[in-house]
């Protein structure tokens, strides 16, 4: 008999168990992980759409006079600059530069921001936020509770989108957000996502979630919309070569070897939470850097791996993520391997419960959609 979840339950689980979805606890939450199957649904966000809920992510509020200062300094990016409407994505790290999240920053007023953090590491960011807000006229609020939050990704995004709102979407450019009703309830909408296609994310009352997602759902049917869970969700994201925390970033790992160095602004006058560390790191070379790997045959190489020296079969890296990829049809992987073997073109193997599976190390992202 299965043990009955104790995992909390978003806004639209009712939608999920209605869709006989396949349900498992992730980040304490009981999400949809597929409702039928993934490959059709990863297949819908490339050519058509999908629907997720995604009301497990984390969103804390950062307000008062010196919210964007508060930021610049527990940040790697600088977050002041940008505009009311715009976004940042960025990097909450350590003071020995170990990554503790990868977030986005939304400005949402002058001084009000929206930060949107991994469901996982929600109570890390909170609590190293509101460590870092001593001396800043700033404060740190937990919004969990306050937000819903339901993406449209893939082609027909806009047009669905564009059919339940009187916002313009066209004017809304790629990381931006404004303040629009959705079927009629207040929202946030904001042009981000974690699938490489063109998409919306929608924030709203949780008491008005199931309205705005039964809403899509009728609007998206002519598009070819699906409900999406987060098996294809991870799949989509690997194939754009978007790291995921726990995977690709951890503390142990600094934005450089992350291939994530152009999110640290070393440049700036202000001093932040892990700045002595990565300007050490940035002059360094880097033991193992993240690097996308294209195997051959059809079996995937799988999270944890270990990647092989052809040569000698001593160990040089780990699998990190990996798939047979839906939409190139071949495996691919994101590993961390030694620097010196990271360069395009260079071949590797990797060790397949025993076999060697032969590998060519290549540019990431594997998939960009076409603009």
């Amino acid at each position: 008999m299965t043990e009955p979840s104790h995992a909390r339950q978003t806004a639209l689980h009712s939608r999920h168990v209605a869709l006989s979805a396949s349900l498992t606890d992730f980040a304490g939450w009981q999400m949809p992980l597929r409702y039928g199957s993934e490959l059709e649904e990863h297949r819908a966000v490339r050519t058509s759409a999908g629907l997720f809920d995604l009301s497990h992510m984390g969103e804390i509020e950062v307000v008062g006079a010196q919210a964007g200062e508060l930021l610049d300094h527990a940040v790697v990016s600088r977050v002041s600059p940008i505009a009311v409407g715009k976004a940042k994505y960025t990097l909450l790290c350590r003071e020995d530069g170990g990554i503790l999240d990868d977030l986005i920053v939304y400005r949402l007023a002058e001084t009000q921001y929206l930060v949107v953090a991994n469901a996982a590491n929600t109570d890390v960011v909170l609590d190293a936020l509101r460590e870092r807000a001593d001396g800043f006229a700033a404060d740190v609020v937990d919004q969990r509770e306050s937000w819903a939050l339901v993406a449209v990704q893939g082609p027909q995004a806009s047009a669905i989108l564009s059919a339940l709102t009187d916002a313009d979407l066209t004017e809304l450019k790629y990381y931006a957000i404004l303040r629009t009703d959705v079927a009629g309830r207040p929202a946030l909408v904001a042009r981000t996502g974690y699938t490489g296609e063109d998409g919306f994310e929608v924030f709203s009352d949780p008491a008005d979630a199931p309205a705005v997602w039964d809403a899509l759902v009728e609007a998206g049917a002519p598009h070819g919309l699906v409900p999406a869970g987060l098996a294809c969700r991870d799949s989509l994201r690997l194939e754009a070569a978007m790291p995921l925390y726990g995977n690709e970033l951890d503390t142990s790992t600094t934005p450089y070897a992350a291939g994530l160095g152009r999110v640290v602004n070393l440049e700036r006058p202000e001093d932040f939470v892990g700045r002595a560390a990565l300007t050490r790191a940035a002059d360094e070379t880097v033991g193992r850097v993240r690097v996308g790997l294209r195997a051959e045959g059809r079996r995937a190489p799988r999270t944890g791996y270990t990647v092989l020296d052809p040569g000698t079969g001593r160990e040089v890296g780990r699998v990190t993520s990996g798939a047979l990829s839906p939409t190139l049809g071949h495996p691919i992987a994101m590993a961390y391997v030694d620097h010196g073997l990271a360069e395009v073109g260079t071949r590797l193997d990797v060790d397949v419960r025993g076999t060697r599976l032969n590998a060519e190390v290549v540019p990431l992202p594997f998939y960009r959609r076409a603009r």
